[in-house]
């Protein structure tokens, strides 16, 4: 199995979201399978052309988020992500109504802008 990663330079978004956003759908998806090893920091950098550091930033994120564990030296992998994310963003979206409704918002004005909020975030993949 390879990775399928393609990064735009004249993207308006970073290498490293791009890489990021990447991986975190084939991990999803299922394309890249639960205990699949990904390339090294230095090694995917190179086949990408991209720089050490980049990679990097995109793996910390993706281990924040939950869908990649780095064993040591033994390497980085595929985690089994689908429930880390899910509790993820219902913390997330729990904390926001949380707040929505300590500021006085209504129901409906809350729900308005956690969509406005969403579109704006997915819109984004499209450029």
């Amino acid at each position: 199995m390879t990775l399928k990663i393609a990064v735009d330079p004249d993207s308006a978004t970073a290498p490293y979201e791009q890489l990021r956003a990447q991986l975190s759908e084939q991990a999803r998806s299922g394309a890249l399978p639960v205990g699949y090893r990904l390339p090294t920091v230095r090694g995917l950098a190179g086949e990408l052309g991209l720089a050490a550091n980049t990679v990097a930033k995109a793996y910390r994120a993706l281990e924040t988020d939950g869908v990649i564990e780095t064993r040591g030296r033994n390497g980085t992998f595929v985690a089994a992500a689908g429930d880390a994310a899910a509790r993820h963003a219902a913390t997330a979206a729990q904390e926001y109504a949380e707040q929505a409704r300590r500021l006085g918002l209504s129901r409906a004005d809350a729900l308005a802008l956690a969509e406005d909020a969403v579109r704006a975030a997915y819109a984004r993949e499209l450029y």
